[in-house]
């Protein structure tokens, strides 16, 4: 695999391991909460409502930051957005250490999402403008890696120090990503699309929205909501509750966070494929191959009774879904021109953070009904199966094509 050709050109390679490992920070906040939540359940005695409702509240402020950080990129630029949205979430995470009720945690979890949810579409259009063409997927796609790298810290943070130190500890280091904020501002420049086009005249957020949603745009935001809302649906659905969906199969908090970790280590090769595909046969191949491999990765791990085929379709699921993940954030800037390409995947990724904020509040009150886990799983096999016929059928390949200004 030709992985390694993107990061020969040094500017590049400092752009996006630095963009990375802001990236990086973003997931472990996201896979922390993710663990804290199954300790929590455990030592504040929560509801699964109230289970859903924490898991939901990160993505409800994901909506707002997605939505209001897109505009803000193509009115001031990627890097001061992106260096403004990692303090905020880093701040909230820390300060979420010192909760001492679940009013004030949901409060400070909503704050993080904020910025985690302008982070993310703004860091991928920053690469994705600043790369070569015959590089651009490939260099999205080892970005989204770095995700996997933040839940496997994650998963070991959750392993070693909650059990020892509490979840208050996990949020404290949730918090460092304040101080890498201080050597990004220094270390990135803005992408030089941007630099081109920021002199032209400045629209206003509804010209902005008038646009992604113009006679030539119109196909491709629909394909992208319906993609964006799916994927993140079943993401946040199924990967909130993973340690809790462990333990209700009958393990014990200790050797569900153990299996999730092992789980968790598939995603680094999902990342790693799509990486490799996503150059040779394209974006299309990649988002509804991995899609639909998800999919039935999902009725598999609901199905899953043995600990031996638990283990394997939860692998399969970090695998392909992970790798789909890639696929999309490497795909969603490649659709717009230069002056909306924020805002339009700002938009598409705030509509996802709806269906993040759906998925974990349906399991909850799922869980909290009785309802089978094959069940729960059966459902979002269709949501999933949805997102990647939107892909096959609305969406256009943009493998090799020089991005619109």
């Amino acid at each position: 695999m030709n992985n390694i050709s993107v990061l020969r050109n040094t500017k590049h390679r400092k752009l996006l391991f630095s963009a990375g490992l802001s990236w990086m920070f973003d997931a472990m906040d996201v896979g922390i909460l993710s663990f804290i939540i199954a300790a929590l359940t455990v030592s504040w005695h929560l509801t699964p409502g109230q289970v859903g409702l924490l898991g939901s509240i990160n993505s409800i402020g994901m909506v707002f930051g997605a939505a209001f950080a897109g505009y803000f990129a193509d009115r001031y630029g990627r890097k001061n957005v992106l260096l403004w949205t990692l303090l905020i979430f880093s701040a909230a995470s820390g300060l979420s250490a010192l909760a001492a009720s679940f009013t004030v945690l949901c409060v400070l979890r909503f704050i993080s999402g904020v910025g985690l949810g302008g982070e993310l579409p703004v860091a991928s259009t920053l690469v994705s403008e600043s790369m070569p063409a015959e590089e651009r997927g490939r260099a999205v796609v080892l970005l989204e890696s770095f995700w996997a790298a933040g839940w496997i810290l994650a998963a070991l943070i959750s392993y070693f120090v909650i059990p020892q130190y509490g979840w208050q500890a996990a949020f404290v280091i949730g918090a460092v990503p304040a101080l890498y904020a201080i050597y990004l501002r220094r270390a990135i420049d803005d992408s030089p699309r941007y630099e081109r086009m920021k002199s032209e005249v400045r629209l206003t957020f509804r010209e902005k929205l008038g646009l992604v949603w113009s006679a030539g745009n119109r196909k491709t935001t629909i394909m992208l909501w319906i993609l964006w809302f799916t994927v993140v649906l079943s993401y946040y659905g199924m990967f909130l509750w993973l340690p809790n969906m462990m333990v209700l199969k009958g393990f014990s908090l200790i050797r569900s966070f153990g299996y999730v970790l092992i789980m968790t280590l598939a995603q680094l090769p999902g990342y790693f494929t799509a990486a490799y595909f996503i150059e040779k046969f394209g974006r299309k191949f990649v988002l509804v191959t991995y899609l639909v491999c998800t999919a039935l990765s999902a009725v598999w791990f609901g199905y899953a009774s043995s600990e031996g085929n638990l283990l394997a379709a939860g692998i399969c699921l970090s695998f392909f879904n992970l790798g789909a993940w890639g696929g999309l954030y490497a795909y969603s800037p490649e659709l717009y021109p230069t002056r909306i390409r924020t805002t339009g995947v700002g938009l598409a990724t705030s509509v996802g953070r709806i269906g993040g904020v759906i998925g974990p509040l349906l399991v909850g009150s799922w869980v909290g009904a009785g309802t089978s886990i094959s069940t729960i799983f059966v459902f979002f096999f269709v949501a999933i199966l949805v997102g990647a016929a939107g892909v096959l059928f609305l969406g256009k390949e943009t493998k090799g094509l020089e991005l619109q200004d």
